[in-house]
């Protein structure tokens, strides 16, 4: 049996909620990246609708 000698939350006493505790504390890093591809994704969606109206 391996273990994930990670910090869990004190109420983290079922194995699902152990898993989702850790889950939460590896992907919470990964936010930079995401919050830049959703600008651009906006600012062209936006971008487009305007251009659409427009013309």
């Amino acid at each position: 049996m391996s273990r994930n000698f990670a910090r869990r939350p004190r109420g983290a006493s079922h194995p699902f909620r152990q898993r989702v505790a850790v889950q939460a504390e590896l992907t919470r890093g990964r936010g930079d990246d995401n919050d830049l591809k959703l600008f651009v994704l906006s600012f062209t969606a936006f971008f487009i609708c305007i251009y659409t109206l427009i013309f």
